[in-house]
């Protein structure tokens, strides 16, 4: 057996080298079709990390994923909910991340010669213990597609965990933003109340000393139920999106306030979607040459070293070759133009995306200063009348009309406010800018 351990030690000599020959010869022939070591995103050790860390440096797409700095100013509201939700964030992504580094580390080292044990039972009742070994010389670029497959899943899953990082921060910001905005409203709510009670007061006064009719008042107490149950709904929307908010936060959230200006447009970086379109096209294409590999012939060296030793070379093919073998092929090839169309699908329904939050924001924006400007209008209304009222050339029915306009108008203008910030957050999402790349 000793004998045996010794061949095979000389076999995986002899067949590395005569890989790395053959690997030389290849690149006179066909590029990738012979078996050759790994130059890409391959250390000089094998440790974990540097593997990591070659990685990263040797991809383009994390290179880029990594350079994105986030558009949530620094010191803000904002930049407290992502930090406090992205600390509380399970990640799944990114243990779907460290799988896929593993999968391309040991994909890494597939150019090794293979071994592994043989042990059979003779009719004589006797074990027979052989050691295979297996060397892949020619397999038309098997293992290198192998490589670059793994590689490009390190690049899917990590824009995967790009996108989910930046998916889980618009959804904390939205759930932010609708807090902020019922309190607001609850806030401009709290000044109709009072302002509509001393409207009520004065109309019941009127009432009992039989200078205005009941109906009247009855109106009044009507618009003051309607204001109390529109407060008792902003007030129960901000404690449920608060309430939400918390749940997903490493800290409660609810003293937090203020919601800044976002400065963001379609050309801060590259959306998300058409990143991880470009990873998956790398991967597809990767597979193919994995799979057109296989319904090829290949060569390796190798065989049984043992008490029956069984050395040489061998031709194998996964898959036979038929009359079929052709149009497999050809559909095989055709997965590149299907990776290129979906590549365009993907950045032409982007950049409409876009192009449609671009228009809305601008929307938003002008119409939120046409209802600021129409709000101090309206004060400027409900002033003269109420100095007219003063004056005794006003009824209290009619200062009651125009104050409702301008507390309507006052609503109108903190929903226009807050809707603009949500398209911002939501441009901001899809271009994956939502938090810094490296910290991701």
């Amino acid at each position: 057996m000793l004998q045996g351990v010794k061949k095979a030690v000389g076999v995986l000599t002899a067949t590395a080298a005569l890989s790395g020959c053959m690997s030389d010869f290849s690149q006179d022939l066909a590029a990738g079709d012979f078996v050759a070591r790994f130059k890409t995103a391959t250390p000089t050790a094998w440790n974990t990390d540097d593997y990591d860390a070659q990685v990263n440096a040797d991809s383009a797409t994390i290179q880029e994923l990594m350079t994105r700095r986030s558009a949530l100013p620094q010191g803000s509201s904002f930049e407290t909910v992502a930090a406090s939700v992205l600390a509380a964030n399970s990640r799944t992504a990114e243990a779907e991340l460290r799988s896929a580094r593993l999968r391309s580390e040991a994909a890494s080292k597939n150019w090794l010669p293979k071994i592994g044990p043989d042990v059979s039972l003779t009719s004589l009742g006797s074990l027979v213990a052989n050691l295979v070994v297996d060397q892949v010389l020619f397999d038309n670029g098997r293992l290198k597609g192998e490589r670059e497959f793994a590689i490009a899943d390190v690049e899917v899953a990590a824009v995967n965990l790009a996108l989910d990082t930046n998916d889980r921060v618009q959804t904390a910001l939205e759930l932010y933003v609708r807090a902020a905005e019922a309190r607001e409203k609850v806030a401009l709510t709290d000044v109709s109340l009072r302002d509509m009670g001393r409207f009520e007061y004065v109309m019941s006064e009127r009432v009992q000393g039989g200078v205005s009719d009941q109906s009247d008042l009855n109106v009044l107490r009507q618009k003051l139920a309607e204001i109390k149950a529109e407060r008792a709904a902003q007030t129960e929307r901000a404690s449920t999106s608060l309430a939400e908010l918390n749940a997903m936060s490493i800290q409660p959230l609810g003293d937090l306030r203020g919601v800044p200006a976002l400065s963001i447009s379609a050309g801060a970086a590259k959306p998300l979607d058409v990143v991880l379109a470009e990873a998956e096209k790398a991967r597809d294409l990767a597979s193919a040459k994995v799979e057109r590999a296989r319904q090829l012939p290949g060569l390796s060296a190798g065989g049984t070293v043992g008490e029956e030793s069984n050395l040489g070379l061998r031709v194998r093919a996964e898959n036979l070759l038929g009359l079929g073998t052709g149009a497999s092929l050809k559909a095989i090839e055709a997965t590149k133009e299907t990776a290129d169309r979906r590549v365009s699908q993907t950045t032409e329904d982007t950049n409409r995306k876009l192009r449609k939050l671009e228009s809305q924001i601008a929307a938003k924006s002008r119409q939120a200063i046409e209802a600021q400007a129409l709000t101090q209008r309206a004060k400027a209304n409900l002033d003269l009348f109420q100095a007219q009222y003063d004056a005794g050339q006003r009824q209290v029915m009619d200062v009651v009309g125009v104050y409702e306009t301008f507390s309507r108008q006052q609503l109108s203008e903190v929903s226009l406010k807050f809707e603009t910030v949500q398209l911002q957050v939501e441009m901001a999402r899809l271009l994956g800018v939502l938090a810094d790349g490296d910290e991701i």
